[in-house]
């Protein structure tokens, strides 16, 4: 199972990626820690979370394909 990491701002820095691809991540808590250990940084770095474009707020199943971005905060004008 292959899961799309889209890296946006802050977190295309800390990685120094925009995309990553990760295997066998169950769901976004799991992806999420995986991310953390791979980047420390990630850990305190704050943003929103999209699985398959739709906006998230808690752990959700990821299937294989799925594609999760990580949003960090952004102000328009």
């Amino acid at each position: 199972m292959t899961t799309t990491v889209l890296l946006f701002g802050q977190l295309q820095e800390i990685t120094s990626k925009h995309e990553l691809q990760v295997n066998e991540m169950a769901d976004t808590h799991t992806l999420l820690a995986e991310l953390s250990r791979m980047y420390p940084a990630i850990a305190t770095a704050k943003y929103m979370i999209a699985v398959d474009k739709q906006i998230i707020s808690g752990n959700t199943k990821l299937k294989d394909g799925s594609t999760v971005a990580l949003l960090p905060p952004f102000s328009g004008g």
